[in-house]
Protein backbone atom coordinates (compact mmCIF):
# COMPACT_ATOMS: atom_id res chain seq x y z
CA UNK A 1 0.00 0.00 0.00
CA UNK A 2 2.78 2.26 0.81
CA UNK A 3 4.70 1.53 -2.18
CA UNK A 4 1.88 2.40 -4.24
CA UNK A 5 1.12 5.48 -2.09
CA UNK A 6 4.97 6.91 -2.93
CA UNK A 7 4.54 6.11 -6.66
CA UNK A 8 1.28 7.98 -6.79
CA UNK A 9 3.04 11.42 -4.44
CA UNK A 10 6.14 11.33 -7.12
CA UNK A 11 3.91 11.33 -9.78
CA UNK A 12 2.70 14.36 -8.85
CA UNK A 13 5.86 15.95 -8.02
CA UNK A 14 7.09 15.16 -11.56
CA UNK A 15 3.78 16.26 -12.97
CA UNK A 16 4.51 19.73 -11.17
CA UNK A 17 8.00 19.48 -12.03
CA UNK A 18 7.01 19.86 -15.58
CA UNK A 19 4.39 22.18 -14.46
CA UNK A 20 6.89 24.57 -13.72
CA UNK A 21 9.34 23.74 -16.68
CA UNK A 22 6.21 24.61 -19.02
CA UNK A 23 5.34 27.98 -17.45
CA UNK A 24 8.85 28.83 -17.85
CA UNK A 25 9.78 27.83 -21.50
CA UNK A 26 6.59 29.09 -22.39
CA UNK A 27 6.98 32.54 -20.75
CA UNK A 28 10.41 32.96 -22.42
CA UNK A 29 9.41 31.68 -25.79
CA UNK A 30 6.34 34.54 -25.14
CA UNK A 31 8.87 36.90 -24.25
CA UNK A 32 11.30 36.53 -27.72
CA UNK A 33 8.15 36.76 -29.28
CA UNK A 34 6.86 39.96 -28.27
CA UNK A 35 3.37 39.95 -27.07
CA UNK A 36 0.97 37.17 -26.36
CA UNK A 37 -2.96 37.25 -25.55
CA UNK A 38 -4.09 36.06 -22.01
CA UNK A 39 -7.53 34.58 -23.73
CA UNK A 40 -5.27 33.34 -26.90
CA UNK A 41 -3.35 29.73 -27.25
CA UNK A 42 -0.34 31.01 -25.60
CA UNK A 43 -2.10 32.61 -22.90
CA UNK A 44 -3.95 29.01 -22.40
CA UNK A 45 -0.97 27.29 -21.99
CA UNK A 46 0.42 29.78 -19.30
CA UNK A 47 -3.20 29.13 -17.74
CA UNK A 48 -3.30 25.75 -17.95
CA UNK A 49 0.33 24.62 -16.76
CA UNK A 50 -0.60 26.89 -13.75
CA UNK A 51 -4.00 25.51 -13.16
CA UNK A 52 -2.11 21.90 -12.92
CA UNK A 53 0.87 23.27 -10.59
CA UNK A 54 -1.66 24.11 -8.19
CA UNK A 55 0.78 26.36 -5.86
CA UNK A 56 0.38 26.50 -2.34
CA UNK A 57 0.61 30.40 -2.44
CA UNK A 58 -2.60 30.26 -4.77
CA UNK A 59 -4.66 28.24 -2.68
CA UNK A 60 -7.99 27.19 -3.86
CA UNK A 61 -7.41 28.38 -7.51
CA UNK A 62 -7.93 25.13 -9.47
CA UNK A 63 -11.67 25.24 -7.63
CA UNK A 64 -14.62 27.13 -9.36
CA UNK A 65 -14.58 29.27 -6.18
CA UNK A 66 -12.79 32.46 -5.72
CA UNK A 67 -9.52 32.51 -3.96
CA UNK A 68 -8.91 35.51 -2.07
CA UNK A 69 -5.67 34.82 0.54
CA UNK A 70 -3.99 34.38 -3.32
CA UNK A 71 -5.72 37.08 -4.60
CA UNK A 72 -5.04 39.74 -1.75
CA UNK A 73 -1.13 38.29 -2.28
CA UNK A 74 -1.05 39.15 -5.63
CA UNK A 75 -2.38 42.44 -5.40
CA UNK A 76 0.13 43.49 -2.49
CA UNK A 77 2.56 42.71 -5.30
CA UNK A 78 0.79 44.23 -8.78
CA UNK A 79 0.52 48.19 -8.97
CA UNK A 80 -3.14 49.45 -8.25
CA UNK A 81 -5.64 49.82 -10.78
CA UNK A 82 -4.21 46.59 -12.89
CA UNK A 83 -7.21 45.21 -13.15
CA UNK A 84 -8.83 47.89 -15.11
CA UNK A 85 -5.91 47.70 -17.89
CA UNK A 86 -6.53 46.11 -21.16
CA UNK A 87 -3.11 46.35 -22.00
CA UNK A 88 -0.33 45.73 -20.25
CA UNK A 89 3.06 46.89 -21.39
CA UNK A 90 6.40 45.16 -19.69
CA UNK A 91 9.41 47.80 -20.60
CA UNK A 92 13.07 48.92 -19.82
CA UNK A 93 14.07 51.88 -17.97
CA UNK A 94 12.72 54.52 -20.85
CA UNK A 95 13.04 57.94 -18.66
CA UNK A 96 9.70 57.95 -17.74
CA UNK A 97 10.43 59.60 -14.62
CA UNK A 98 11.11 62.31 -16.31
CA UNK A 99 7.64 62.64 -17.59
CA UNK A 100 4.45 63.50 -16.21
CA UNK A 101 3.44 60.15 -15.42
CA UNK A 102 3.84 59.46 -12.04
CA UNK A 103 5.00 55.83 -10.42
CA UNK A 104 3.10 53.56 -9.04
CA UNK A 105 4.77 51.39 -6.57
CA UNK A 106 2.80 47.72 -5.56
CA UNK A 107 3.64 47.76 -1.48
CA UNK A 108 5.42 44.15 -1.59
CA UNK A 109 7.50 44.53 -4.62
CA UNK A 110 9.62 47.64 -5.64
CA UNK A 111 9.34 48.08 -9.64
CA UNK A 112 7.99 51.76 -10.92
CA UNK A 113 4.59 50.94 -12.94
CA UNK A 114 3.21 53.74 -14.61
CA UNK A 115 -0.95 54.32 -15.57
CA UNK A 116 -0.54 55.54 -19.53
CA UNK A 117 -3.99 55.82 -19.60
CA UNK A 118 -7.63 54.25 -18.92
CA UNK A 119 -6.87 51.25 -20.71
CA UNK A 120 -2.61 50.88 -20.58
CA UNK A 121 -0.24 49.90 -17.59
CA UNK A 122 3.49 50.21 -18.82
CA UNK A 123 5.48 47.78 -15.72
CA UNK A 124 9.43 49.01 -15.64
CA UNK A 125 11.56 45.81 -15.62
CA UNK A 126 14.97 46.78 -14.16
CA UNK A 127 15.58 43.30 -12.08
CA UNK A 128 16.36 40.94 -14.64
CA UNK A 129 14.32 37.50 -16.00
CA UNK A 130 13.07 37.08 -12.45
CA UNK A 131 10.98 40.15 -12.40
CA UNK A 132 9.27 39.03 -15.77
CA UNK A 133 8.51 35.76 -14.33
CA UNK A 134 7.13 36.78 -11.05
CA UNK A 135 4.71 39.35 -12.95
CA UNK A 136 3.25 37.25 -15.71
CA UNK A 137 2.72 34.19 -12.94
CA UNK A 138 1.11 36.62 -10.78
CA UNK A 139 -0.93 38.13 -13.86
CA UNK A 140 -2.28 34.58 -15.23
CA UNK A 141 -3.32 33.76 -11.71
CA UNK A 142 -5.68 37.32 -11.95
CA UNK A 143 -6.64 36.47 -15.54
CA UNK A 144 -7.83 32.41 -14.02
CA UNK A 145 -9.52 34.20 -11.37
CA UNK A 146 -11.26 36.93 -13.91
CA UNK A 147 -12.77 34.25 -16.19
CA UNK A 148 -13.98 32.05 -12.98
CA UNK A 149 -15.65 35.42 -12.46
CA UNK A 150 -16.86 35.61 -16.20
CA UNK A 151 -18.44 32.25 -16.21
CA UNK A 152 -20.53 32.53 -13.03
CA UNK A 153 -21.88 35.74 -14.13
CA UNK A 154 -22.80 35.31 -17.83
CA UNK A 155 -26.33 33.42 -18.48
CA UNK A 156 -25.56 30.46 -20.80
CA UNK A 157 -25.82 31.18 -24.44
CA UNK A 158 -26.89 34.89 -23.96
CA UNK A 159 -24.64 37.97 -23.45
CA UNK A 160 -26.97 38.77 -20.79
CA UNK A 161 -25.46 38.62 -16.89
CA UNK A 162 -27.20 37.24 -13.61
CA UNK A 163 -29.17 39.26 -11.20
CA UNK A 164 -25.97 39.35 -8.75
CA UNK A 165 -23.53 41.50 -11.23
CA UNK A 166 -26.13 43.82 -12.43
CA UNK A 167 -26.55 44.98 -8.55
CA UNK A 168 -22.44 44.95 -7.97
CA UNK A 169 -22.00 47.09 -11.09
CA UNK A 170 -24.98 49.66 -9.91
CA UNK A 171 -23.28 49.69 -6.64
CA UNK A 172 -19.58 50.11 -7.85
CA UNK A 173 -21.01 53.25 -10.18
CA UNK A 174 -21.76 55.57 -7.27
CA UNK A 175 -19.85 57.99 -5.73
CA UNK A 176 -20.24 57.15 -2.10
CA UNK A 177 -22.50 53.73 -0.49
CA UNK A 178 -23.91 53.60 2.74
CA UNK A 179 -22.97 50.81 5.53
CA UNK A 180 -26.47 48.90 4.19
CA UNK A 181 -25.89 49.53 0.10
CA UNK A 182 -21.86 48.61 1.06
CA UNK A 183 -23.17 45.07 2.81
CA UNK A 184 -25.90 44.56 -0.35
CA UNK A 185 -23.15 44.61 -2.65
CA UNK A 186 -20.87 42.47 -0.50
CA UNK A 187 -23.36 40.03 -0.28
CA UNK A 188 -24.13 40.13 -4.19
CA UNK A 189 -20.21 39.93 -4.61
CA UNK A 190 -20.21 36.63 -2.17
CA UNK A 191 -22.27 34.92 -4.39
CA UNK A 192 -20.46 35.66 -7.75
CA UNK A 193 -17.31 34.57 -6.09
CA UNK A 194 -18.87 31.16 -3.95
CA UNK A 195 -17.50 32.37 -0.99
CA UNK A 196 -19.06 33.06 2.75
CA UNK A 197 -20.35 36.77 3.53
CA UNK A 198 -17.50 36.72 5.93
CA UNK A 199 -15.08 35.63 4.19
CA UNK A 200 -15.53 38.71 2.02
CA UNK A 201 -15.87 41.28 4.24
CA UNK A 202 -12.63 40.45 5.49
CA UNK A 203 -10.77 40.69 2.23
CA UNK A 204 -13.11 43.96 1.75
CA UNK A 205 -11.73 45.39 5.11
CA UNK A 206 -7.48 44.44 4.27
CA UNK A 207 -7.85 45.97 0.82
CA UNK A 208 -9.92 49.07 2.17
CA UNK A 209 -7.98 52.47 2.60
CA UNK A 210 -8.99 56.10 3.26
CA UNK A 211 -8.87 57.00 -0.03
CA UNK A 212 -10.68 53.85 -2.09
CA UNK A 213 -13.26 52.18 0.83
CA UNK A 214 -14.55 50.40 -1.83
CA UNK A 215 -11.53 49.20 -3.72
CA UNK A 216 -12.31 45.51 -3.03
CA UNK A 217 -15.82 45.70 -4.80
CA UNK A 218 -14.11 48.44 -7.76
CA UNK A 219 -11.61 44.62 -8.56
CA UNK A 220 -14.04 42.07 -8.91
CA UNK A 221 -16.37 44.49 -11.02
CA UNK A 222 -13.17 44.97 -13.70
CA UNK A 223 -11.42 41.61 -13.34
CA UNK A 224 -15.32 40.49 -14.24
CA UNK A 225 -15.77 43.33 -16.77
CA UNK A 226 -12.92 42.96 -18.85
CA UNK A 227 -13.29 38.87 -18.67
CA UNK A 228 -17.17 39.29 -19.65
CA UNK A 229 -16.28 41.79 -22.62
CA UNK A 230 -13.81 39.64 -23.88
CA UNK A 231 -16.77 36.59 -24.16
CA UNK A 232 -18.85 39.23 -25.55
CA UNK A 233 -17.36 41.78 -27.68
CA UNK A 234 -13.81 39.98 -28.76
CA UNK A 235 -11.91 43.13 -27.19
CA UNK A 236 -9.01 40.68 -25.54
CA UNK A 237 -6.59 41.37 -23.24
CA UNK A 238 -2.75 41.83 -24.68
CA UNK A 239 0.49 41.88 -23.03
CA UNK A 240 3.66 43.20 -24.81
CA UNK A 241 7.08 42.98 -24.07
CA UNK A 242 9.03 46.16 -25.28
CA UNK A 243 11.77 46.18 -27.74
CA UNK A 244 14.70 47.88 -25.76
CA UNK A 245 13.44 45.91 -22.90
CA UNK A 246 14.19 42.66 -25.44
CA UNK A 247 17.08 43.99 -26.44
CA UNK A 248 18.82 44.78 -23.12
CA UNK A 249 17.59 41.95 -21.19
CA UNK A 250 20.79 39.84 -19.66
CA UNK A 251 23.55 42.57 -20.27
CA UNK A 252 23.65 43.63 -16.84
CA UNK A 253 23.00 47.34 -17.69
CA UNK A 254 21.30 48.22 -14.06
CA UNK A 255 24.00 46.28 -12.44
CA UNK A 256 26.89 47.60 -13.52
CA UNK A 257 25.45 51.28 -13.02
CA UNK A 258 24.89 50.32 -9.22
CA UNK A 259 28.21 48.70 -8.86
CA UNK A 260 29.86 50.96 -10.66
CA UNK A 261 28.75 53.97 -8.71
CA UNK A 262 29.92 52.07 -5.07
CA UNK A 263 33.24 51.63 -6.53
CA UNK A 264 33.12 55.50 -7.28
CA UNK A 265 31.84 56.67 -3.87
CA UNK A 266 34.19 54.24 -2.30
CA UNK A 267 37.43 55.30 -4.12
CA UNK A 268 36.20 59.25 -3.22
CA UNK A 269 35.93 58.36 0.35
CA UNK A 270 39.38 56.44 0.16
CA UNK A 271 38.44 53.22 1.16
CA UNK A 272 39.07 51.02 -1.99
CA UNK A 273 42.07 49.56 -0.76
CA UNK A 274 40.64 48.31 2.51
CA UNK A 275 39.00 44.85 3.79
CA UNK A 276 35.99 44.97 2.47
CA UNK A 277 33.08 42.55 4.18
CA UNK A 278 29.31 42.80 2.06
CA UNK A 279 26.30 41.91 3.60
CA UNK A 280 23.14 41.33 1.78
CA UNK A 281 20.40 42.05 4.13
CA UNK A 282 17.59 44.72 5.21
CA UNK A 283 18.19 48.52 5.11
CA UNK A 284 17.87 48.64 9.01
CA UNK A 285 19.07 45.67 10.81
CA UNK A 286 22.50 46.55 10.86
CA UNK A 287 23.26 49.87 11.68
CA UNK A 288 20.53 49.18 14.75
CA UNK A 289 23.01 46.52 15.77
CA UNK A 290 25.79 48.27 15.73
CA UNK A 291 24.36 52.00 16.71
CA UNK A 292 20.92 51.17 18.65
CA UNK A 293 21.32 50.22 21.84
CA UNK A 294 24.33 53.19 22.68
CA UNK A 295 22.24 56.09 20.48
CA UNK A 296 18.97 54.63 22.73
CA UNK A 297 20.44 54.20 26.05
CA UNK A 298 17.97 57.16 27.55
CA UNK A 299 15.11 55.75 26.26
CA UNK A 300 15.62 52.06 27.30
CA UNK A 301 17.90 52.16 30.25
CA UNK A 302 17.13 48.34 31.21
CA UNK A 303 15.90 46.86 28.27
CA UNK A 304 17.20 44.40 26.18
CA UNK A 305 18.05 44.88 22.63
CA UNK A 306 14.90 42.61 21.55
CA UNK A 307 12.54 45.40 22.89
CA UNK A 308 14.44 48.14 21.40
CA UNK A 309 14.54 46.30 18.14
CA UNK A 310 11.18 45.79 18.03
CA UNK A 311 10.40 49.23 18.81
CA UNK A 312 12.07 50.30 15.96
CA UNK A 313 10.53 48.24 13.78
CA UNK A 314 7.37 50.07 14.75
CA UNK A 315 6.68 52.65 11.57
CA UNK A 316 5.41 54.80 14.53
CA UNK A 317 8.69 55.39 16.15
CA UNK A 318 10.65 57.59 13.27
CA UNK A 319 12.05 59.93 16.20
CA UNK A 320 13.76 56.89 17.60
CA UNK A 321 14.56 55.46 13.88
CA UNK A 322 16.55 59.09 13.14
CA UNK A 323 18.20 59.17 16.49
CA UNK A 324 20.03 55.85 15.32
CA UNK A 325 20.53 57.13 12.20
CA UNK A 326 22.27 60.48 13.40
CA UNK A 327 24.70 58.30 15.86
CA UNK A 328 25.81 56.00 12.43
CA UNK A 329 26.32 58.87 10.03
CA UNK A 330 28.12 60.64 13.28
CA UNK A 331 30.71 57.49 12.93
CA UNK A 332 31.13 56.69 8.91
CA UNK A 333 28.07 55.52 7.65
CA UNK A 334 27.33 56.65 4.24
CA UNK A 335 24.08 55.84 2.69
CA UNK A 336 23.17 55.63 -0.54
CA UNK A 337 19.60 55.44 -2.33
CA UNK A 338 19.69 54.01 -5.46
CA UNK A 339 19.77 55.86 -8.82
CA UNK A 340 20.42 52.85 -11.22
CA UNK A 341 17.10 51.33 -11.43
CA UNK A 342 18.37 47.72 -9.61
CA UNK A 343 16.08 49.23 -6.45
CA UNK A 344 18.97 47.80 -4.15
CA UNK A 345 19.66 50.74 -1.59
CA UNK A 346 23.49 50.64 -0.05
CA UNK A 347 24.83 51.88 3.33
CA UNK A 348 28.69 51.54 3.62
CA UNK A 349 30.15 51.60 7.56
CA UNK A 350 33.51 53.25 8.02
CA UNK A 351 35.04 51.21 10.78
CA UNK A 352 37.78 52.98 10.97
CA UNK A 353 35.47 56.52 11.69
CA UNK A 354 33.63 54.90 15.00
CA UNK A 355 33.83 57.07 18.24
CA UNK A 356 34.85 55.83 21.75
CA UNK A 357 31.67 53.83 23.15
CA UNK A 358 29.14 54.67 20.23
CA UNK A 359 29.55 51.16 18.87
CA UNK A 360 27.72 48.01 20.51
CA UNK A 361 30.97 46.28 18.87
CA UNK A 362 34.73 46.34 19.58
CA UNK A 363 38.11 45.27 17.73
CA UNK A 364 40.47 43.24 19.66
CA UNK A 365 43.14 45.11 21.27
CA UNK A 366 45.72 46.83 19.24
CA UNK A 367 43.21 46.88 15.88
CA UNK A 368 45.08 49.31 13.08
CA UNK A 369 42.72 51.89 11.52
CA UNK A 370 44.03 51.01 8.29
CA UNK A 371 43.13 47.50 8.11
CA UNK A 372 39.62 47.98 9.93
CA UNK A 373 36.93 46.65 7.87
CA UNK A 374 34.61 48.54 5.72
CA UNK A 375 31.28 46.78 6.17
CA UNK A 376 28.83 47.77 3.00
CA UNK A 377 25.57 46.56 3.30
CA UNK A 378 23.22 45.91 0.54
CA UNK A 379 19.11 45.46 0.14
CA UNK A 380 18.13 42.38 -0.99
CA UNK A 381 18.23 41.64 -4.38
CA UNK A 382 15.63 39.79 -6.24
CA UNK A 383 16.38 36.39 -7.61
CA UNK A 384 18.37 36.31 -10.96
CA UNK A 385 19.17 39.97 -9.76
CA UNK A 386 22.09 38.40 -7.04
CA UNK A 387 23.96 37.49 -10.16
CA UNK A 388 23.80 40.85 -12.01
CA UNK A 389 24.25 43.11 -8.84
CA UNK A 390 27.53 40.65 -6.94
CA UNK A 391 28.75 39.64 -10.08
CA UNK A 392 29.65 43.11 -11.67
CA UNK A 393 30.70 44.46 -8.10
CA UNK A 394 33.30 41.74 -7.42
CA UNK A 395 34.95 42.82 -10.36
CA UNK A 396 38.13 45.13 -10.74
CA UNK A 397 37.98 48.94 -10.39
CA UNK A 398 38.89 50.74 -13.46
CA UNK A 399 40.18 54.06 -12.63
CA UNK A 400 40.50 57.07 -14.95
CA UNK A 401 44.24 56.01 -16.11
CA UNK A 402 42.59 52.57 -17.11
CA UNK A 403 44.53 50.87 -14.56
CA UNK A 404 42.84 48.03 -12.72
CA UNK A 405 42.13 48.02 -8.79
CA UNK A 406 41.01 44.58 -6.79
CA UNK A 407 39.05 44.86 -4.54
CA UNK A 408 39.80 43.30 -0.60
CA UNK A 409 36.37 41.37 -0.66
CA UNK A 410 37.20 39.83 2.87
CA UNK A 411 33.50 38.05 2.99
CA UNK A 412 30.20 38.15 1.80
CA UNK A 413 27.35 37.28 4.40
CA UNK A 414 23.99 36.55 2.92
CA UNK A 415 20.68 36.83 5.09
CA UNK A 416 17.45 36.57 4.65
CA UNK A 417 13.48 35.23 4.26
CA UNK A 418 12.77 31.92 3.18
CA UNK A 419 10.33 29.09 3.29
CA UNK A 420 11.26 26.38 5.69
CA UNK A 421 10.31 22.71 5.20
CA UNK A 422 10.05 21.59 8.70
CA UNK A 423 9.67 24.01 11.91
CA UNK A 424 7.65 27.58 11.75
CA UNK A 425 7.76 30.97 11.51
CA UNK A 426 10.48 33.03 12.58
CA UNK A 427 13.19 29.70 12.66
CA UNK A 428 16.55 29.26 11.55
CA UNK A 429 18.38 27.62 8.25
CA UNK A 430 21.90 27.18 8.24
CA UNK A 431 23.03 26.06 4.42
CA UNK A 432 25.58 23.52 3.61
CA UNK A 433 25.25 23.93 -0.24
CA UNK A 434 22.44 25.69 -2.79
CA UNK A 435 21.00 23.77 -5.44
CA UNK A 436 18.94 24.99 -8.61
CA UNK A 437 15.43 24.26 -8.80
CA UNK A 438 14.69 22.01 -12.22
CA UNK A 439 18.07 21.30 -12.76
CA UNK A 440 20.90 19.05 -11.12
CA UNK A 441 23.25 22.18 -10.80
CA UNK A 442 24.59 22.11 -7.33
CA UNK A 443 26.45 25.00 -5.17
CA UNK A 444 28.51 23.32 -2.09
CA UNK A 445 30.47 25.97 0.26
CA UNK A 446 32.11 26.55 3.67
CA UNK A 447 29.47 28.02 5.70
CA UNK A 448 31.01 30.29 8.16
CA UNK A 449 28.01 30.26 10.26
CA UNK A 450 26.84 26.91 11.90
CA UNK A 451 24.08 25.35 14.14
CA UNK A 452 26.24 25.98 17.17
CA UNK A 453 26.30 29.85 16.87
CA UNK A 454 22.40 29.92 17.42
CA UNK A 455 22.04 27.26 19.72
CA UNK A 456 19.87 28.51 23.32
CA UNK A 457 17.97 31.35 22.01
CA UNK A 458 14.78 29.22 21.45
CA UNK A 459 14.26 28.83 17.48
CA UNK A 460 14.41 25.60 15.67
CA UNK A 461 17.70 25.74 13.84
CA UNK A 462 18.37 23.78 10.54
CA UNK A 463 21.36 22.86 9.22
CA UNK A 464 21.51 21.28 5.26
CA UNK A 465 20.55 22.21 1.98
CA UNK A 466 18.49 25.38 0.20
CA UNK A 467 16.54 25.09 -2.64
CA UNK A 468 16.94 27.91 -5.23
CA UNK A 469 13.81 28.40 -7.10
CA UNK A 470 12.68 30.11 -10.01
CA UNK A 471 9.67 31.98 -7.99
CA UNK A 472 8.48 31.12 -4.53
CA UNK A 473 4.55 31.52 -5.86
CA UNK A 474 5.30 28.23 -8.19
CA UNK A 475 5.92 25.94 -5.48
CA UNK A 476 2.81 23.25 -4.18
CA UNK A 477 3.37 20.68 -1.43
CA UNK A 478 4.12 17.59 -3.62
CA UNK A 479 7.58 19.11 -4.89
CA UNK A 480 8.08 20.26 -1.54
CA UNK A 481 7.72 17.11 -0.12
CA UNK A 482 9.48 15.54 -2.74
CA UNK A 483 12.19 17.92 -1.79
CA UNK A 484 11.95 17.38 1.57
CA UNK A 485 11.98 13.72 1.56
CA UNK A 486 14.56 13.12 -0.94
CA UNK A 487 18.42 12.55 -0.35
CA UNK A 488 19.10 15.93 -1.31
CA UNK A 489 18.83 16.86 2.55
CA UNK A 490 16.51 20.15 1.45
CA UNK A 491 15.54 22.13 4.77
CA UNK A 492 13.89 25.67 2.76
CA UNK A 493 13.83 27.42 -0.19
CA UNK A 494 14.50 30.61 -1.56
CA UNK A 495 15.20 32.45 -4.83
CA UNK A 496 18.80 33.99 -4.80
CA UNK A 497 21.49 31.65 -2.85
CA UNK A 498 22.87 29.78 -6.06
CA UNK A 499 22.93 33.54 -7.49
CA UNK A 500 25.12 34.90 -5.14
CA UNK A 501 27.13 31.49 -4.80
CA UNK A 502 27.56 31.36 -8.81
CA UNK A 503 28.68 35.21 -8.79
CA UNK A 504 31.13 34.28 -5.75
CA UNK A 505 32.68 31.51 -6.86
CA UNK A 506 33.39 32.61 -10.61
CA UNK A 507 35.11 35.66 -9.05
CA UNK A 508 37.24 33.76 -6.41
CA UNK A 509 38.05 30.41 -8.07
CA UNK A 510 38.07 31.04 -11.79
CA UNK A 511 38.46 35.11 -12.56
CA UNK A 512 40.81 35.19 -9.73
CA UNK A 513 39.09 38.98 -9.17
CA UNK A 514 38.69 38.51 -5.49
CA UNK A 515 41.21 36.43 -2.79
CA UNK A 516 39.99 32.82 -3.19
CA UNK A 517 39.83 32.16 0.70
CA UNK A 518 36.80 34.37 0.44
CA UNK A 519 34.88 33.90 3.81
CA UNK A 520 31.04 33.02 3.03
CA UNK A 521 28.21 33.25 5.17
CA UNK A 522 24.59 32.26 4.70
CA UNK A 523 21.86 31.82 7.00
CA UNK A 524 17.95 32.30 6.89
CA UNK A 525 14.73 32.93 8.79
CA UNK A 526 11.54 31.30 7.79
CA UNK A 527 9.10 33.55 6.28
CA UNK A 528 6.33 30.40 6.01
CA UNK A 529 6.12 26.79 5.90
CA UNK A 530 4.54 26.21 2.50
CA UNK A 531 4.08 22.35 3.70
CA UNK A 532 1.90 23.83 5.93
CA UNK A 533 -1.97 24.68 5.63
CA UNK A 534 -2.37 28.32 6.53
CA UNK A 535 1.19 28.80 6.75
CA UNK A 536 1.97 30.27 3.25
CA UNK A 537 3.43 33.30 2.43
CA UNK A 538 -0.52 34.32 1.46
CA UNK A 539 -1.44 34.19 5.32
CA UNK A 540 0.30 36.91 5.67
CA UNK A 541 3.61 38.55 7.29
CA UNK A 542 5.98 37.97 9.90
CA UNK A 543 5.06 40.72 12.22
CA UNK A 544 7.39 41.30 15.18
CA UNK A 545 8.23 37.22 14.62
CA UNK A 546 10.71 38.40 12.41
CA UNK A 547 12.78 40.56 14.96
CA UNK A 548 14.48 38.35 17.26
CA UNK A 549 15.74 35.96 14.09
CA UNK A 550 16.93 38.74 12.03
CA UNK A 551 19.18 40.69 14.89
CA UNK A 552 20.24 37.09 15.97
CA UNK A 553 21.76 36.42 12.30
CA UNK A 554 23.28 40.05 12.17
CA UNK A 555 24.33 39.79 15.61
CA UNK A 556 26.49 36.43 14.36
CA UNK A 557 27.46 38.32 11.38
CA UNK A 558 29.19 41.10 12.97
CA UNK A 559 30.58 39.88 15.90
CA UNK A 560 32.73 37.79 13.35
CA UNK A 561 33.65 40.42 11.02
CA UNK A 562 34.56 42.45 14.23
CA UNK A 563 36.67 39.44 15.61
CA UNK A 564 38.29 38.86 12.02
Amino acid sequence: MSKTANTTNNTRAQESTNAIERLYITMRHLFNRGFYKPSGVSGEALRNALLLLRPEIYGSIAEEKAELNGLVYVLERLPEGIEQCRFINLTSDEGYAKSHFKPIIPPKRRRNCYRIDEEQMNIEITRGRSDIYDILTHLTFLFIESSKISKRVLIEDTDKTIRDWNKLEVAVKKEKLSQDEREVALLHTANILGRSFVEVLEVYQRLASKKNPERFLKIIYWLGKLAIEEETTGERRAITFGTILRERLGHHIHGERWANTIKELLKAHGLLGRPIHIISANMHSVMNSLFARKALAKEFPDNGSLEIYEALSSSDNMALRQKVTTLAKKNGMIAMDDLSGTNIDVQIFDTAKLSKGACCYDFPKGAVDDTKPVIFVMDYAFGEQAYETIDEFLKPFENQEGEKVFLDVASISIMGKAGILEGGKGDLMIPSAHIFEGTGDNYPFENELCSVDFKGYGLKVLEGTMVTVLGTSLQNRDILKFFHESTWNVIGLEMEGVHYQKAIQSASKVRKSIREDVKVRYAYYASDNPLETGSTLASGGLGTTGVKPTYLITDKILEQIFNS
